[in-house]
């Protein structure tokens, strides 16, 4: 794909969680150091929300490898928990029980108070090591209203001068309300920290696609420009991971050019790929609208159709023994794939054309 031809070492802008590409904006940053402050001062309950895709889940993973070696962490990733599964995982995770004795259903027996005591024995065995433990839940707005309450009952575990385990709730801006519902005020009244991220800023936007862009090794190689970064931001809204969908295909749109720079244009078009809302301007002319729809249209054949536009058009296209033509008022482009090839023997499909 685009990677080699731009010469990352990765993708830039996968989906996938990666610490490494975390952008210390002023919302994530914020978020980050509140965690870090509510660890130091064993402040309870820290609730973090946002919207989907905001990077929460990214940043849940940046804190765990910035704890240090005298920090237990437990990361909870399903929602879809029973009261007594929720206690088995957390054990699992601090490596009180193995995966092995939850799989073979060694621990089926034991009751859930016996859990309860064998994780406050875990907390206060840490307490002449000097360490600490923190319970790190996503997608916490999906937790039943039992299994919070089992959380907060969690809260309780402490000595007389500091709570034993720290827990931070992570979720969508649904969590805040749901932990407005009378049935768990008492959790809510224990929550001492509570932070929003936000949407990237127009400054941030193009700050984050330059950190991704570097941390992938391909800087020096590719250029988005600045009105394809303010394209960006308007499209996405400044929600990370529509900005990784747009400047994914961007690129992607980009190496069927064969340039290394991003414009505008190229952005348009990965907008219109991902059949995200336009963004509002002038209309673009005659020859930027039959561009845009013929890259769309290569975007969906695979990488070797895109080459074969960057190569020579449409004009290329037809050599090859595709049919293309333009319907409508609107320049629009249908290509169809050659029904015999040219000379005469099977046709084989080429790489990404199906």
């Amino acid at each position: 794909m685009y990677e080699e031809y731009y010469g990352f070492t990765e993708k830039p802008f996968s989906l996938t969680p990666d610490p490494k590409f975390l952008f210390p904006s002023a919302t994530h940053a914020g978020a980050f150091e509140l965690l870090e402050y509510a660890m130091r001062r064993r402040e309870g309950f820290v609730v973090i929300t946002g919207d989907i895709g905001t990077g929460k889940t990214t940043l849940c993973r940046a804190l765990l490898e910035r704890l240090d070696r005298q920090t237990f962490s437990a990361l909870l990733l399903n929602p879809f928990l029973s009261e007594v599964d929720l206690l088995k995982l957390i054990l699992q995770d601090f490596g009180v029980v193995s995966r092995e004795e939850l799989h073979d259903n060694r621990t089926g027996q034991v009751s859930k108070q016996a859990l309860i005591d064998t994780l406050n024995d875990f907390l206060l065995s840490l307490l002449p090591l000097k360490a600490g433990a923190m319970l790190i839940v996503d997608e916490a707005q999906n937790l039943p209203p039992k299994v919070l309450e089992q959380i907060r009952i969690l809260s309780n575990l402490e000595t007389d001068t500091e709570k034993l385990l720290q827990i931070v709730l992570v979720g969508q801006p649904d969590l805040a309300s749901k932990l407005r519902a009378p049935e768990l005020r008492q959790l809510a009244q224990r929550v001492s920290i509570t932070h929003e991220l936000r949407p990237l800023s127009p400054d941030e936007v193009a700050a984050y696609v330059l950190h991704r862009v570097t941390v992938a090794g391909g800087a020096s190689r590719v250029t988005f420009r600045p009105a394809a970064l303010a394209a960006v931001h308007r499209l996405s809204g400044g929600i990370p991971r529509v900005i990784n969908l747009l400047c994914d295909r961007a690129l992607l749109a980009g190496c069927a050019d064969r340039t290394g720079v991003i414009d505008a244009v190229l952005v348009e078009t990965a907008s219109e790929s991902l059949e995200l809302p336009r963004s509002v301007g002038p209309r673009p002319s005659l020859r930027v609208r039959v561009r845009r729809r013929v890259a769309a249209v290569a975007v969906g054949l695979g990488l070797s159709a895109l080459v074969a536009v960057a190569g020579g058009g449409v004009g290329y296209l037809v050599s090859q023994g595709y049919r293309v033509t333009f319907t409508g008022t609107f320049p629009m482009v249908a290509v169809e794939r050659p029904a015999l090839p040219v000379s005469g023997a099977p046709a084989a499909p080429g790489p990404g054309v199906r």
